[in-house]
C-alpha cells in the first residue's frame, strides 16, 4: 500500500507539472526534451527499480519496527498524537535541509550530488534526475533517523510523498506571478527560489538548499532572494559539465569517479 500511494501520488503530480511546463514555461530551454528526459527519467526509473528490488519501503518499515518495540526519543515519551506528527515532519525535513548542505560541502558527498546540478536546464525531470549511490546513502542517513527520534509511521509515508511532490514543484520551469511568489515563499520552496540554487555562480549555489518548508534558509541565512541575473537569463548547472558527451547517462553513473575534463 505505502509503494502505491507514493507511486500514484509520483504519476499524478509530475503529469501535473509536465501540462503546467508546457502551457506556462518560465524559461525557454537550452536543450530540447527529447535530449534530456530519456536522461532524467531514465535516471528516475534506475532509481525506482533499484530501491524496489533492495530496500524499497524502508522508510516506512523502520517506523513501523521502531513503534512496535518502543524504540527512539518520542516513543519514550507521552505526547498527544498530532504532536508527534508535527514533530516528525519538522524534524525530517530539517534533517533533509543539513544532508543537502553537507552534501556540497564534503567533497565526496558532492561527487555523488552533483550528479543532480549538471542539468543545464531545469524543469520537473531535474527532481529525479540524482545518482543512485546517492538515492542509496540518502536512504540510510534517513533509516538511521526514523529509529533514533522514533517516528510516526503514518507521518514517514506523508513525508515521502510530500517530499517528493514539492521537489518536483520547485524544480518546476512554471511561471507563476511575483507576488504571489513572493508570499509563497515564506511557507515553501518556489521555483524560482530554487532555481537560483542550481545557478554557475557558487555563492548562489551554495544557498536556498529546502525542499518543501522554506523557513530554514531564512533561519540559518542560506537564504537568497534573487540571483544575480534575471531569472530567466541566468546561467545552470555546473561550469565543468556543459559537453553534451559528459551528460549522456552512462556517464552520469560513472561521473562521481571520473575528473571533469576542462
Amino acid at each position: 500500500m505505502e509503494a502505491l500511494i507514493r507511486l500514484s501520488a509520483f504519476w499524478g503530480i509530475i503529469l501535473i507539472m509536465l501540462i503546467w511546463e508546457y502551457y506556462r514555461p518560465r524559461r525557454k530551454l537550452s536543450q530540447s526534451r527529447r535530449q534530456r528526459w530519456p536522461i532524467n527519467f531514465g535516471l528516475g526509473f534506475f532509481n525506482m527499480a533499484l530501491l524496489r528490488v533492495t530496500v524499497g519501503g524502508i522508510a516506512f518499515q523502520s517506523a513501523l519496527i521502531a513503534s512496535e518495540n518502543s524504540w527512539g526519543l518520542l516513543n519514550q515519551l507521552d505526547l498527544p498524537q498530532w504532536s508527534m506528527i508535527l514533530i516528525t515532519f519538522l524534524f525530517l525535513d530539517f534533517a533533509i535541509y543539513l544532508q543537502h548542505i553537507i552534501s556540497h560541502k564534503w567533497q565526496w558527498l558532492w561527487q555523488l550530488h552533483r550528479v543532480h546540478h549538471t542539468d543545464i536546464d531545469f524543469d520537473t525531470t531535474t527532481a529525479i534526475r540524482f545518482h543512485p549511490l546517492e538515492i542509496i546513502v540518502s536512504m540510510a542517513y534517513k533509516v538511521g533517523l526514523i529509529y533514533w527520534l522514533g517516528a510516526d509511521p503514518t507521518t514517514v509515508i506523508a513525508f515521502e510523498v510530500i517530499l517528493n511532490g514539492t521537489a518536483m514543484f520547485n524544480h518546476g520551469n512554471v511561471a507563476i506571478p511575483t507576488k504571489i511568489d513572493s508570499v509563497l515563499r515564506y511557507f515553501i520552496i518556489t521555483p524560482d527560489m530554487h532555481r537560483i540554487h542550481h545557478s554557475t555562480i557558487k555563492t548562489e549555489t551554495d544557498s536556498n538548499y529546502g525542499f518543501s518548508i522554506s523557513c530554514w534558509d531564512r533561519i540559518f541565512r542560506t537564504y537568497t532572494k534573487q540571483p544575480q541575473r534575471s531569472q530567466t537569463q541566468m546561467n545552470l548547472g555546473l561550469a565543468d559539465y556543459r559537453n553534451p558527451e559528459q551528460l549522456k547517462w552512462l556517464n552520469l553513473l560513472q561521473q562521481p569517479f571520473v575528473k571533469p575534463k576542462r
